[in-house]
């Protein structure tokens, strides 16, 4: 890799960093929608997975995995509040674990489909929404699994744990599905796509 495009990835990777802690610390990375609040925490994450590979995707869940910790941490949420009482060992999993498998998804899916000669906006949407659902669906499993091991997991808490996986979830996913493949194309149209893959 010659020193200008390494110049270019490293930059991008920093201002996709900023985004991430930007959007996890204020109320930019949130919407609220009725009782619902949808996040865009993942969109930087997904997006850096499908625009410079996996290396760089995981250091960009690792930096998301980062920022959840300290807010799950400092500002626990009704749920995870119990858990956090109960020891902050439980946060590690809960917050490192989904973030990680965020970008494996997403080049997985992309580069599959590519390979299969879907057509590249096809291979981003999927990859995109994917990517979305893997955070919800593995943050809401480690959840629903830490609150049984403690002893609190009832028919209530999964519930609860349904109601926002469908309510917060898929609308995320819709979202991260139509936001990533719109920023990969403008970032192709400006010839970057080329210069930030290795």
């Amino acid at each position: 890799m010659n020193r200008q495009k390494k110049t270019i990835r490293m930059t991008t990777a920093s201002l996709l960093i900023a985004l991430i802690v930007l959007l996890g610390l204020t109320p930019l990375g949130f919407i609220n929608v009725g009782v619902i609040y949808i996040t865009f925490l993942c969109v930087p994450v997904i997006l850096g997975a499908q625009a410079m590979g996996l290396k760089m995707g995981l250091i960009l869940g690792l930096s998301m995995g980062c920022v959840s910790f300290y807010t799950g941490y400092t500002k626990p949420s009704a749920l995870g509040l119990p858990i956090l009482e109960n020891s902050v060992l439980w946060l590690f999993p809960l917050c490192f674990v989904p973030r990680l498998l965020v970008p494996f998804v997403t080049d997985l899916i992309k580069k599959n489909m590519l390979k299969k000669r879907y057509a590249e906006k096809d291979a981003l949407v999927m990859s995109a929404g994917a990517g979305s659902l893997t955070n919800t669906v593995f943050y809401l499993g480690f959840l629903l699994i830490i609150y049984y091991l403690i002893g609190l997991g009832n028919g209530s808490i999964l519930t609860t744990v349904i109601v926002i996986a469908l309510t917060a979830g898929l609308p995320e996913a819709v979202a991260a599905a139509i936001i990533c493949p719109a920023i990969y194309a403008a970032l192709k149209k400006a010839r970057l796509i080329s210069r930030l893959n290795t």
